[in-house]
Formats: structure tokens, sequence, C-alpha cells
């Protein structure tokens, strides 16, 4: 076992609490089998990064937004990828769970920005959290602060749970052991991610959000390390296979680095697998959509549906003033350029939206890269 158990009382009860063994002094030595495996999976996610082109802004968003719905599906918070793109644009009601889950993307998107250059501390992590529960239940006083009282992960108390928690006097000395781990750059970096990741998750230090946080930390030292704009959709991998991701924390815990990093690593792999697909599946459906306007012989190359084509993928959701502000027409020629595109099959009226006193603006929304963004309500 990586680490020890200590006791510790809980509303006037005896429970035994587990503090694992510090970074800096527990062997991390990989096998070779290992080790290949890690740097295969480097490997495949580099390549996925290439293959993302000169969109890749566009694209990074995408893949983000999946990283973000995955790892709040993981935690059981879900919500149609519409009402998440809505949330974005602050078009959905306050608290919803649409607005939970996109705080995740926000918290994964401030954490990717200029990781590359940026520190890492306790605080990071901190401000990691404040983001991630913006709009969340979780009471204010837990929110961007380490738990002050003892934790546990599953069950309704540590008398019943999975796992009881190092005692909140054991993450201070925890936190800089992890905090000087993930600062070094001597270790292959999908390892690192593995074991950075593993190990805050037996921390746990925050009172909620610590599985959507400790997948935040895993894009965060991938986009470090391989200076990648955008790592693989982890969280996508790790859905599809919740047990197999359990179980090999549990090993981790129990001294099995082995098992646990090889899991990991063919995580890495599908996810960058699941990358080079979308960046694909988006290439064959502009082709498509490009394709279906020009089979009008009446839409001249420069109308303003054509144009408004490369605004789908950035917003996935349009209105009449989101395309009148960004190809400067009027709200007219807006709302007559997305009508063509929903004739043409490109998009789909998808109800209005009200705001404020002014007229409800339709939505229109591509069917096609709403399932590529993610479940659709529309399949």
């Amino acid at each position: 076992m990586a680490g020890r158990e200590v006791e510790v009382i809980w509303n006037g009860r005896r429970v035994r609490a587990f503090v694992p063994t510090l970074l800096a002094t527990r062997d991390l030595t990989l096998s070779s089998s290992s080790i290949a495996k890690v740097a295969t999976a480097q490997a495949d996610a580099e390549f996925a990064a290439e293959s993302m082109g000169g969109e890749y802004e566009v694209l990074a968003r995408l893949l983000l937004r999946s990283e973000g719905v995955a790892s709040s599906f993981i935690e059981g918070i879900t919500a149609p990828v519409i009402d998440v793109v809505l949330a974005e644009q602050s078009l959905v009601p306050a608290h919803s769970q649409a607005t939970w889950v996109s705080a995740n993307l926000d918290a994964v998107t401030s954490a990717l920005t200029n990781a590359r250059n940026s520190d890492f501390s306790a605080d990071t992590l901190k401000r990691w959290h404040a983001t991630l529960m913006a709009g969340s239940p979780t009471p204010e006083r837990y929110v961007g602060v380490f738990r002050s009282e003892q934790g546990w992960i599953g069950g309704h108390g540590p008398t019943d749970a999975h796992l009881v928690t190092a005692p909140p006097d054991a993450l201070d000395g925890l936190i800089k052991d992890l905090v000087s781990y993930v600062e070094r750059e001597d270790i292959e970096p999908i390892a690192q991610a593995a074991v950075a990741h593993a190990q805050f998750e037996i921390i746990h230090p925050f009172a909620d959000g610590n599985g959507r946080i400790g997948r935040v930390l895993v894009a965060w030292i991938l986009a470090r390390r391989l200076s990648l704009v955008s790592p693989p959709p982890v969280s996508v991998a790790i859905a599809t296979d919740v047990g197999g991701y359990s179980s090999g924390l549990t090993l981790f815990r129990l001294g099995d680095l082995d098992t646990w990093v090889q899991w990991f690593a063919e995580a890495i792999r599908r996810a960058a697998l699941a990358q080079r697909q979308l960046v694909s599946a988006l290439d064959e459906l502009k082709l498509r959509w490009d394709h279906q306007l020009s089979e009008q012989k009446t839409l001249r190359s420069d109308a303003t549906a054509r144009l408004a084509l490369d605004l789908i993928p950035r917003y996935i959701a349009l209105t009449s003033d989101v395309v009148a502000k960004e190809l400067g027409v009027s709200t007219k020629v807006a709302l007559d350029a997305l009508r063509q595109l929903e004739e043409r099959g490109v998009l789909l009226e998808y109800g209005t939206l009200r705001r404020g006193r002014g007229q409800p603006s339709k939505l229109y929304v591509s069917r096609e890269l709403l399932a590529l963004a993610g479940s659709s309500p529309l399949r």
C-alpha cells in the first residue's frame, strides 16, 4: 500500500483515514512495458495536435467543450450540448446544470491559457476550483479553498466510504509535495500526468469538484509539457471506461503504479484518436456544407449565407444578431442568410431566445455539429 492509515474522529466515532506516501519518497520507477506505452501515447497526442492545422482555435474550442462535457458527465452532471453552448453565452438561467457544465469548460480553458509559461502552485488549484464551481449549488465557503473538514469518497460518510481521505492537517504537506512533482520537467509527460492526477484524487483537497479539477490538472500538464494548444480530451476516453478508471486509481493507491500508468496511457491514445476523428469529421462536414450551397446556382460565392458558414463551428448556435455583428451586415440580411442555410439543410431552426423586452431571436443550429460536440438532443 502506497500510504498509511491514521485514526481520526468523525462525529464522535473513530475511523481510519488514508494518507498517501509523498511522491518525493515513493518509488515511481516504471517497467519497460509502461515506458513503451507512455512513449506511444505521447506520439499519438502530438500527432493528433498536428492534425488540427490552421483552424486550431475553432477545433480547440470544440475539443475543450467535449472535455468539459465528458468530465462533468463522469461526475453525474449532465445537460444537452445545446444548453451548454447557450450557457457559454449566458443565455440560460443561472445555476442550471448547463451553467455548471459550462463552468467546467471555463475552468479548463482558463487553465490552458498560457500553460506553457505559467507556474503551478496551491493557489493555481484554488483558482481553477473557484472558476469550476461558479454557478454550482456548492456553498460559497467551500469554493476556492481547501477543505477544513474530514473528506471521503463514496458512501454517506467516513463510516461507509470507499476511501476516507487524508485529514485536513495533512493537506498542506501533501499539496506542497504534489506541486513539487508537477513542476518537474525530467519525467515523461504522460507518466507525470497519470501520477499527478492519481495522487490529487487520493488527496481530495476540496469539499467538492475534485474529479473535475484532477482532470483539468491532466490537461494542464499535457499542454505545458507537450506545448499543445489543446490536449486530447482525456475525459471523453475516461467516460467510456469509468470502471477501469476507478480500478486504476485504486491500484495506484495500493502500490500498483504500472497498471494505472498503462491504463492512463491507453486512455490518452483513445483520446488522441477521438481528436483526430473530430478534425476529420469537421473537415468532411464543411465540405458537405459547401457542396449543399454550391448546388444552388442562385447563391453567389460572396453571399452572406456562404460567409456565415465559417461562423457555425465557432458558435454552434447562431442568431441573426451574432451573424450581423460578425459579418457587418444588417439584422435582416443576417436573418435571410440563416433562413437560406436552413432551406439548404445546413442549419435547423431551434426555438427562439428572448433577451429583455426586445424581439425574440430565432436560434439556428447544425444537427451534425451538435453531434460532434457531444450528445445532441436533436438526434
